[in-house]
């Protein structure tokens, strides 16, 4: 029998899993103060330096489908240790690269360690809940990971504050210093060896293409995925449009930039605290399409050179919108993956990445004096996302289902 969600140790459980989940968001967003300033140290260019962010993404994309076998195999402790181990010696080397090339070849290596911290507790979570429990669990742990993109840049600019962007990396590698430990003492093992799979690449193999074959399973999968795709083209793009568009101090950037973690956790806790009165399907649709109504308007205040505010204002909703559909459609993927929650986990989280990957460099395509890049890809983004769950999900349904409780 699954575990209830009115358990005392709960949040706490959500609180240990959530820390890994930061690594992720803190790994890709610290750093992003310091993008001009990396620019001059290694005279290079704006798109060279969100290259590194590319291979970061990259990393943690390729390495959730690593890891979330890996973990499915010999379950989620041991993977999880080396991997903290990893990005502990990988940070080190991001901090004290000599040029360009080899910083975005660690963070690569990073990027890939730091993936085992979100698919494995991913993963953990769907060992210990399911159904409606699972979608107000996921929620809680999404409110602590959410914390992420809020602290992350606030802290990457006070250390910038007395340091260079070699303090970063330091910092970094003390996070990870801290997350062995704690995987170390305080994270027990929730796969038994009864429930692991054989160590069988090919079954692997075949774990992801039944995965894929599953038609709604994908149809969530690209639902969620492109949308966060979208996120990370904000991610790429805002410290150059804050800073050299509209003249904002590092200070001030972190601050615009952490406030849209506070719509990040609005969105996910909306979702959890309603899971039984309103539907995950209606939650998504609904966070579908307020991502591509604020989509349209960043568009229109970037080819209108419009004030920060009137930006700042619907990229406020768009993000708010990932926070709707990422804590929706997790659960609605997950619900029939039980026999394979660590591989479901991995592509759940693959694809926003490697999307993330291709979308990133983009936005600086046309310089860093416009912001109407942005808006185009964000527009995508959210218009693809659209046809992903109407083709493939509400086409491909029967009555609608709810998810239940296993019991």
């Amino acid at each position: 029998m699954k575990k209830k969600n009115n358990n005392p140790s709960v949040f706490r459980q959500a609180l240990l899993l959530g820390l890994f989940s930061t690594l992720g968001p803190f790994t890709i967003d610290m750093y992003l103060p310091a993008f001009p300033e990396i620019v001059k140290q290694f005279d290079s260019t704006a798109s060279l330096v969100q290259f590194s962010l590319t291979a970061c993404l990259l990393g943690l994309g390729i390495g959730q489908l690593v890891m979330g076998s890996l973990s499915d195999v010999h379950g989620r402790r041991n993977p999880l240790l080396i991997s903290m181990a990893v990005y502990v010696v990988s940070s080190l080397a991001c901090a004290f690269s000599p040029n360009i090339g080899l910083l975005i070849v660690f963070r690569f290596v990073q990027g890939f360690a730091a993936s085992a911290g979100i698919v494995i507790s991913r993963a953990i979570a769907r060992d210990l809940y399911s159904g409606h429990e699972l979608t107000k669990f996921f929620s809680l742990l999404l409110l602590v990971g959410n914390l992420g993109p809020l602290a992350a840049p606030v802290a990457g600019s006070g250390i910038l504050s007395f340091t260079t962007w070699i303090g970063v990396f330091i910092a970094l590698t003390v996070l990870g210093a801290y997350l062995w430990t704690m995987t170390k003492w305080r994270l027990p093992e929730t796969l038994p060896p009864d429930r692991r799979k054989p160590s069988n690449f090919a079954q692997q193999v075949r774990n992801y293409g039944m995965l894929l074959r599953d038609r709604q399973f994908v149809g969530y999968m690209l639902a969620q995925g492109i949308m966060i795709a979208g996120v990370f083209a904000y991610v790429s793009g805002t410290p150059f449009i804050y800073q050299n568009i509209y003249g904002a101090s590092p200070t001030v950037f972190a601050l615009l930039f952490g406030s849209n973690g506070i719509s990040l956790i609005i969105g996910s806790q909306l979702v959890g605290r309603m899971a039984h009165r309103v539907s995950e399907q209606a939650f998504l649709l609904f966070g579908l399409w307020m991502a591509l109504l604020a989509s349209i308007a960043v568009l229109i205040v970037a080819i209108a050179h419009g004030p920060l505010y009137a930006l700042v204002i619907p990229l406020f909703l768009f993000v708010a919108s990932i926070g709707i559909t990422s804590t929706a459609a997790f659960p609605l993927a997950m619900e029939s993956q039980a026999h394979m929650a660590g591989s479901a986990a991995a592509l759940l989280g693959v694809i926003p990445f490697l999307l993330g990957a291709v979308v990133a460099p983009l936005v600086g395509i046309a310089g860093e004096d416009t912001a109407v890049p942005l808006g185009v890809i964000i527009l995508a983004t959210s218009t693809a996302a659209m046809l992903a769950n109407f083709l493939l999900v509400r086409r491909g349904r029967g009555p609608r289902r709810t998810i239940q409780h296993e019991m």
